[in-house]
């Protein structure tokens, strides 16, 4: 049955950025199917469900360019200890987790970007098999790229840099099979990258087999770059340029790239992004967290497509807007741009086109896929609701999204979670996280650690 929304205020993030008032918008199966005046809406839909939108704004799904849902495990811990990590351990707690437990941070994760209205995610990671068949079944659309690189970890403590063909070949045919297994599943709504890590972890050889497998399997290709001084510095130890330098001259660069973070970018890297008319996923949150603020308008100046993504440890698109919002003044030195409404740009029609999915998603326009979040718009820190863009990204809260829907489906309805079982999800990741980490530490008493961790879960609950 068709669903309208009526009374209530739409924000389409279409190239007008146009807000319709007291208005309806109408979904048959998956699609958007009218969008105007309460009145003629109802008249052309008499025997749709009706859902009263008043107090309410409807908004499109965000779009998130950059995730690790399961480095959740992660979280209130590594947010402090720079990138790379200052932590000595010899592993990592999500080293530690079996496929199960990795599974349920990436089902965290995966709950916190429902919760916040992103409805649509570029996930990465090494271990995705672990959890690709949980987090689809969510009813997220997400875009998912299996790590392929072909460093020796071994030698990265000693900034050795060893680069094995063995290697390259085992993680490019991991990318391959998660591509094989899920690219186009679910009617679509599951897809794939290739996800070369990063250019001081990649080749040239790894390099040019990401790039032929994108180009054979018709996949859109990530990577991360300039992401830290570090990798800067061992890119130009080893190659004798810079990050994206290498990558232009490994032919890497392209309008299909959703480059992540480009914090640390030259001159000369911007032209060659910009020129190549690559994506970037604008991390805006955690740069701040790592005191980094990319050249955003420089690379928007250049030809890049601006797009946002939350990284890790924390899940929230809203944030990440914000902070992109305040950041971007500060360097700016302009407190009047940008505006709201481009950084909504940024997080919805924008990350629609680095996915490639811009004739689906990242607007609410007649014919593309009913992928939308609803607002309550009568909460105390949005009214009066007079530019209610402009109030939510200034002023909102995640748990203003009372309701979420993909291709016509309600994942939320009224703050309930429909497609994930939310108690478990959250008491199994505090039990593992904080075993986890207890045995981390346990396991390497002479590594510094300046934080006192709470007992067990069990324990805590007793």
């Amino acid at each position: 049955m068709a669903l309208v929304i009526h009374n209530t205020t739409i924000v389409t993030s279409d190239a007008a950025r146009t807000v319709h008032h007291d208005a309806s918008i109408a979904v048959d199966a998956d699609r958007i199917v009218a969008i105007g005046p309460t009145e003629e809406i109802n008249r052309q839909w008499p025997g749709a469900e009706h859902m009263d939108g008043r107090g309410k704004a409807v908004f499109p799904g965000l779009i998130n360019c950059h995730t690790h849902l399961w480095l959740t495990v992660a979280r209130g811990i590594q947010e402090d200890f720079g990138f790379p990590s200052t932590l000595r351990f010899p592993t990592t707690a999500q080293a530690m987790l079996s496929a199960e437990e990795n599974a349920v941070f990436a089902m965290l994760g995966a709950l916190e970007c429902l919760r916040g209205g992103n409805t649509t995610l570029l996930e990465i990671g090494t271990r995705v098999p672990d959890y690709v068949k949980p987090v689809a079944a969510t009813g997220l659309r997400v875009v998912f790229g299996q790590t392929s690189s072909d460093l020796e970890p071994a030698g990265i403590p000693e900034n050795r840099f060893v680069y094995s063909p063995a290697l390259a070949e085992k993680t490019l045919r991991g990318t391959d099979d998660v591509i094989s297994a899920w690219h186009g599943a679910e009617k679509g709504r599951i897809t794939c990258v290739v996800a070369a890590h990063a250019p001081e972890a990649c080749s040239p050889e790894l390099l040019r087999g990401a790039r032929e497998l994108a180009e054979r399997r018709d996949v859109r290709t990530t990577i991360h770059l300039d992401q830290s001084h570090w990798e800067v510095e061992s890119v130009m130890r080893v190659r004798g340029v810079r990050p994206a330098e290498y990558l232009f001259q490994h032919d890497f660069l392209s309008s299909r790239l959703v480059a992540a973070h480009c914090r640390f970018m030259s001159p000369g890297e911007i032209s060659h992004l910009g020129r190549s008319r690559a994506s970037v996923s604008h991390n805006a949150a955690m740069a701040a967290r790592r005191a980094a603020a990319p050249p955003i308008q420089a690379l928007a100046a250049a030809g890049c497509n601006i797009a946002m993504g939350t990284d890790n440890m924390a899940h929230d698109m809203l944030e990440a807007m914000r902070t992109g919002l305040f950041v971007e003044r500060i360097s700016r030195q302009d407190g009047e741009r940008p505006w709201p409404e481009d950084v909504l740009d940024w997080g919805t029609r924008n990350g629609a086109a680095a996915l490639g999915l811009g004739a689906d998603v990242g607007s609410l326009e007649v014919g593309k896929k009913a992928d939308l979040i609803i607002l309550d718009a009568r909460r105390p820190h949005l009214v009066p609701t007079l530019r209610i863009v402009s109030a939510w990204i200034h002023n909102g809260q995640a748990g203003d999204v009372e309701s979420v829907m993909v291709d016509g489906r309600w994942l939320m309805r009224d703050r309930r979670v429909l497609t994930i079982d939310e108690g478990d999800v959250v008491t199994r990741a505090e039990e593992i996280g904080r075993r986890v980490w207890r045995e981390l530490v346990a396991r390497y008493p002479n590594v510094p650690f300046p934080i006192t961790l709470p007992p067990p879960a069990s324990q805590a609950m007793a």
